[in-house]
């Protein structure tokens, strides 16, 4: 076994030994490490100051009680977190979620992955994550104001402008942020900068709840272009119904593509005519109504995952959530004639469903370089605020899809520079991780 590799596995066992629990967390690192031992041989400082050790133990996780109470009068308890990982590169950034998934190792696994998000789009920002195991699904306005209110009265003394910018993430829309803003103002006076994906009203950008979506298919335009291939008349699979996957959807179909299938947490709609997506829009964001409600001349609904549908496509672009892709779907997914794996969700394919990508040479755009948009329209959302200003939409547009190309473009000059070929996982994991640790020397033990 090589220096650098025997370097890996140490820190790596010393890790799982110490929690051993945290499988999303440990598995959000194992990815990392499975690509990263030809930079560390190519930098031995790299194991002099130890940074793989430095890098997996976050700076800091502030975890509290979110006492609150609903409109019939009971108090109600939930648990509150906030990872601040890595500050290498600037300001802790990174969502809130609420969602009753919640606990340590999904926040830890989401902050991890965030450092390198971050780290990709080039911008001043360090890597974090938080939310709660709170769910805001059928709750009344009321009751998740009052849930926001006690959360941020927490939260709020951890964060600020150039300490920890927070964000939304699934659970955490405009209605929430513009909650926990308010409370923010309350306790400590007006900070415009503190959380992004605020309301237009309140100084959030436009284009932001578009960014994600957007971003993914700016990136997947970018790899697939660099392989001779474009969206233009290929069929096109999109896991999820949120903001992502519907923002998604409409940018595939402007790039030429038909979006044939689309899911939410119950079940999958099959549209052989392309996913209507003014329809989903009125039924996922006006009436809030399960995905089984779109109906159509062309579309079928099923129960289970989208991942079983048995129809040829081309693409497959996972926005649902994390591990959402097994082996057994990864292989499905080959089988019906997909060549282009790209992520809008976080970590939503295991370790082994992206091995059998590599093994079938799957053009495979990871979570962390593909939908990076929303956190890099975030950033924007900063400048507008600290500049006092608010740019039209189609700035922050241009602006976001000059981001995406360069995090494709230093994907692939990394590939490049290390003789990957496609493999666009490891040109994104060295990528992203050189610049975090090279920072991280720079600064010293800190």
């Amino acid at each position: 076994m090589s220096l650098s590799k025997d370097y890996i596995e140490t820190v790596y066992k010393k890790l799982e030994e110490r929690g051993a629990h945290q499988t999303e967390f440990l598995q959000a690192v194992r990815e990392m490490f499975n690509t990263i031992e030809p930079v560390i041989e190519k930098k031995p400082d790299y194991i002099k100051w130890n940074i793989l050790e430095q890098l997996v133990e976050p700076e800091r996780i502030i975890t509290f009680k979110v006492p609150w109470m609903d409109q019939a009068g009971k108090i109600n308890i939930n648990k509150g977190y906030r990872v601040q990982f890595n500050s290498a590169k600037g300001p802790y950034k990174g969502g809130l979620r609420f969602h009753p998934s919640v606990n340590e190792s999904i926040m830890k696994f989401l902050a991890f992955e965030q450092i390198f998000k971050n780290s990709l789009t080039g911008l001043p920002i360090g890597g974090g994550k938080g939310g709660s195991d709170f769910n805001p699904k059928g709750k009344s306005d009321i009751d998740i104001m009052r849930f926001c209110q006690s959360f941020m009265t927490e939260l709020h003394r951890h964060i600020g402008p150039q300490l920890d910018i927070p964000a939304g993430d699934i659970g955490v829309g405009a209605r929430e942020i513009g909650y926990l803003y308010g409370q923010y103002k309350r306790l400590n006076g007006s900070e415009t900068g503190v959380l992004t994906g605020k309301p237009i009203s309140m100084n959030g950008s436009l284009g932001r709840k578009e960014a994600t979506g957007y971003g993914l298919v700016y990136y997947t335009d970018e790899m697939l272009r660099a392989n001779g291939k474009s969206f233009q008349n290929q069929k096109v699979v999109v896991s999820g119904s949120g903001n992502v996957a519907i923002y998604t959807i409409k940018k595939v179909q402007e790039y030429g593509g038909t979006v044939i299938a689309c899911s939410d947490s119950n079940g999958y709609i099959y549209d052989e005519s392309g996913i209507d997506v003014t329809l989903l829009q009125e039924i996922k964001e006006i009436k809030h109504l399960r995905l089984s409600q779109y109906q159509t001349q062309t579309s079928h609904y099923s129960e289970g995952s989208i991942w079983n549908l048995n129809k040829r496509y081309d693409i497959a672009l996972p926005c649902a959530t994390q591990n959402e892709i097994d082996k057994d779907k990864a292989q499905k997914i080959i089988t019906n004639g997909a060549y282009c794996v790209s992520e809008g969700a976080n970590m939503p394919s295991t370790i082994d469903a992206i091995t059998l990508y590599q093994k079938n040479k799957v053009l495979y755009g990871p979570a962390k370089a593909a939908n990076a948009g929303g956190v890099a329209t975030s950033t924007l959302e900063m400048a507008q605020n600290a500049s006092h200003s608010h740019w039209p939409r189609e700035q922050v547009e241009n602006e976001l899809k000059a981001i995406m190309k360069n995090i494709f473009d230093t994907v692939n000059k990394t590939c490049e520079t290390y003789n990957l070929g496609n493999n666009y996982l490891v040109g994104a994991n060295i990528a992203a991780f050189t610049q975090v640790a090279d920072a991280m020397i720079y600064q010293g033990i800190v």
